[in-house]
C-alpha cells in the first residue's frame, strides 16, 4: 500500500446559497488553497475534516491499494483523482495521487493472533 498526497485545489463559497439556506455559521471550513495532506493509505490525515474524508477516502483507498485509470482513464495520471467535498456551500476540490512512498505500517500493539 502507498501514501497518498492530498493537495486543496479550489475552495469556493457560494454565498447566495448560504444566505438562502444556511443557518448562520461562526466556524466552517478551514481549509485553503495550496495546503497539502498526506494519507497513510488507510488513515484520514491530520487536519482533514470529516466531511471532505468522507468524500475522498473510497478513491485514497483504491489509489493506495494500487487502482489506476478509475472511470476508464479520466485523468491525465492514471493513478490519480480530482475530487470534491460534498459542502453543497462550501465545495472545496482536492487532486489526490498515489506517491511511490509505502505507506507505513498498522500499529500491531496490543493486536493478538489466533492461538
Amino acid at each position: 500500500m502507498k501514501k497518498c498526497r492530498i493537495t486543496v485545489m479550489k475552495v469556493i463559497e457560494h454565498t447566495d446559497l448560504m444566505e438562502r439556506y444556511e443557518n448562520p455559521m461562526l466556524h466552517a471550513c478551514d481549509l485553503r488553497e495550496g495546503q497539502v495532506f498526506i494519507a497513510n493509505g488507510w488513515e484520514k490525515p491530520e487536519g482533514l475534516c470529516d466531511s471532505a474524508w468522507s468524500s475522498l477516502s473510497a478513491f485514497v483507498m483504491t489509489l493506495a491499494h494500487g487502482g489506476e485509470n478509475l472511470y476508464e482513464g479520466w485523468m491525465k495520471n492514471p493513478r490519480s483523482a480530482m475530487i470534491s467535498c460534498n459542502d453543497g456551500f462550501r465545495p472545496v476540490s482536492f487532486y489526490i495521487e498515489a506517491l511511490k512512498e509505502d505507506a507505513d505500517p498498522v500499529p500491531t500493539q496490543g493486536i493478538t493472533g489466533n492461538r
